[in-house]
């Protein structure tokens, strides 16, 4: 059970994406996907304010309402770690102190608790001030609204000034960092953030640790793709040297008698200060392969074969 960070946060290797929740999965099988990740030993579930506001007559907040109906249903709130994020809901853009103060509350109403254990700011507000954003979630940790605070998509530069002002001034520091990083997306991840990860003991907890699917195989061509929910997702994935990515990683898997999934988490697993993966599923059929991750031993040798072949990756 790995540590988040500086934080006293144990978990399970392996989050749990709420991406969908409320999305492609309806409340029923979103429950049914909750009660077998929890039912396996998981207990770490990652979601936003935001989502999932794209989806057909949804607004934002549908996978924290979700959520919070399995949490009154299960009983199961005090068995799971539950992260969310401020600055994208239609309704609370940026990171104003007001902003974020609304936003929390709106956020622990739906999912049906007292406390977020792990708050990120999902993206950078470059229109406030970065002290009142810090001194924002700072008073949230000191209300007891929140546990930990964290920081999703930032440089690498303006997440050392987030952790410098919050140290100057006594402010709560970041525990984590979310950012976009597999097999097929390295950078800028391994170059600037990376170094800024071990330097301030950040857990690392990647988003799209599957390539929104590409990684799982089951997309060998951009017909493959065509016409479904994650095809403009998935699509930016598709190169020669990504698909020979896919290549390893199913030969592995046949030496494991394991799924293609369950490499590719393995492998970000056992990079450095990686705590646990994003990954989501949108019916229990998908959880197995997620799950198996968490046991499955890769040797150096494998592990060095699937980054050699990843480097040619293109940089997008």
């Amino acid at each position: 059970m790995p540590r988040i960070g500086s934080s006293d946060l144990t978990v399970f290797p392996l989050a749990l994406g709420g991406n969908v929740f409320g999305w492609t999965a309806d409340e029923a099988t979103s429950h049914q996907v909750l009660d077998a990740y929890t039912g396996a030993g998981g207990d770490f579930v990652d979601t936003a304010d935001v989502y999932s506001a794209w989806g057909d007559g949804n607004s934002g907040g549908e996978s924290e309402t979700v959520i919070g109906s399995w949490f009154a249903a299960s009983g199961k709130r005090d068995d799971v770690t539950i992260a969310t994020k401020v600055s994208q809901h239609p309704e609370f853009r940026g990171l104003s102190a007001e902003t974020v103060a609304k936003a929390a509350r709106a956020s622990l109403q739906r999912l049906g608790t007292d406390r977020i254990d792990l708050y990120y700011a999902h993206f950078d507000d470059q229109d406030t001030p970065l002290e009142e954003t810090v001194r924002a979630f700072d008073q949230l940790v000191r209300e007891g609204l929140v546990r930990y605070t964290a920081i999703s998509n930032y440089s690498a530069e303006r997440a050392s000034e987030w952790i410098r002002i919050a140290e100057e001034h006594d402010l709560a520091v970041p525990v984590a960092i979310q950012p976009h990083y597999n097999l097929v997306t390295r950078e800028p991840y391994e170059s600037e953030i990376a170094p800024l990860a071990a330097r301030e003991h950040l857990g690392v907890v990647p988003y799209f640790a599957l390539a929104a699917g590409f990684l799982t195989g089951k997309y060998r061509s951009s017909q493959d793709v065509a016409g479904k929910d994650r095809e403009g997702q998935v699509s930016g994935y598709f190169s020669d040297q990504g698909l020979a990515v896919v290549d390893a990683l199913s030969a592995i898997a046949s030496a494991h008698t394991t799924e293609i999934a369950s490499v590719a988490l393995a492998w970000l697993q056992a990079q450095p200060d990686v705590v646990a993966p994003i990954a989501s599923a949108r019916n229990t059929e998908q959880l197995p392969a997620l799950l198996a991750s968490a046991d499955l031993e890769l040797s150096a040798e494998e592990l060095q074969t699937l980054t050699d072949v990843s480097a040619a990756v293109p940089t997008s």
